[in-house]
């Protein structure tokens, strides 16, 4: 059997997800919406405490729509260091927004509030002003970490000292909240904006929503469709993100214990060592840069896990990847780390 535990986006939709998708009442999204569409956008509004949230393709596209709405050309946006706006959206913000990321180094896994504040530039005419301050809960290049509520509104207010708004890429913000005992409101309180992903997590085959203040989603609608998000029978894909949000956000608990179980059994394999989990990612650091080979091997034996960077692989428990087959992937991953650092 093959267990693939490169990420949570790799399930599968369930049969009743498929079925919800077919019988989703649709109609033309650009034109004059679509019925499931606006329910689900409505669905999610309530549940983050915000007044309006809009359904986009991807995670990506409403985080960049979200920076566009608060920036202006040649202003900077402060975020982690390892945010995913920074790495992983393709220099997004510079591209499409004219806008530069200022990384936060934190002195933990995560920037804290005192971080950002000694990284907000003194003014001067030689340095680009600040415009935005990005948030990332759970953050996915320090492994899933979470960011407490109380550490979130520290943030806030800081960046309300320098009269900036506050975007919140909760990608995976249903296992901060899961992890945390909080409702998700609490968490979205903190931002200005927030995006949120179904395919993340909760099994949907994709799509998100951006949520903030009416005239914020206004202005986002527009950038939507300057990005080419406007999308037709939407209600066909925002019907299997709302099965997911309404079947399996309950579940993510049963991820997060998988995921400490496979720190338990791989924690030292080799000289391996796990960052303990907070949620459902799981990164290893290897003691040397050997991290291709660990994939290879580990791929070999049935199990299909990433590399992170040379020295780090990630695996990801998920929907897809009950308690029983995690235990199984665990034991697989460990013989290929020991069979590799050797």
């Amino acid at each position: 059997m093959s267990i693939d535990l490169r990420s949570d986006t790799v399930t599968r939709p369930s049969e009743a997800m498929r079925a919800a998708m077919a019988t989703a009442d649709v109609g033309d999204d650009v034109l004059d919406g679509d019925p499931t569409t606006g329910a689900l956008e409505a669905l999610v509004a309530k549940t983050l405490g915000k007044e309006r949230a809009l359904f986009f393709p991807s995670g990506s596209m409403a985080n960049q729509a979200a920076i566009w709405v608060h920036t202006r050309p040649g202003t900077e946006l402060l975020c982690d260091a390892e945010a995913h706006i920074y790495h992983w959206e393709i220099a997004g913000a510079a591209a499409l927004c004219g806008v530069q990321c200022r990384p936060v180094k934190g002195q933990g896994l995560v920037y804290r509030a005192d971080d950002l504040r000694a990284h907000i530039r003194t003014p001067s005419i030689h340095a680009p002003e600040p415009s935005l301050v990005c948030m990332e809960n759970t953050h996915n290049g320090a492994g899933g970490v979470v960011t407490s509520v109380e550490e979130m509104q520290a943030i806030q207010v800081v960046a309300g000292e320098h009269g900036l708004p506050v975007h919140l890429d909760g990608a995976r913000l249903w296992n901060a909240a899961t992890a945390l005992q909080r409702p998700l409101s609490d968490l979205a309180s903190c931002a200005d904006s927030v995006m949120v992903s179904f395919s993340k997590g909760l099994g949907a085959p994709l799509g998100a929503c951006l949520a903030g203040s009416a005239e914020f989603i206004t202005r986002a609608h527009r950038v939507r469709k300057r990005f080419g998000g406007g999308m037709r029978q939407s209600g066909v894909v925002a019907a299997a993100a709302m099965y997911a949000l309404q079947h399996n956000y309950g579940r993510l608990a049963e991820d997060h214990a998988s995921a400490r179980h496979l720190e338990l059994v791989l924690d030292g394999a080799g000289g391996a060592k796990v960052v303990s989990p907070d949620t459902n990612i799981v990164m290893i650091d290897l003691p040397k840069p050997v991290a291709t080979d660990v994939v290879a091997k580990a791929l070999e034996l049935g199990v299909r896990i990433s590399a992170w960077h040379p020295s780090r692989v990630r695996a990801v428990t998920h929907l897809d990847a009950p308690a029983g087959v995690v235990a199984e992937a665990a034991a697989r991953i460990r013989q290929a780390l020991e069979a590799v650092l050797a």
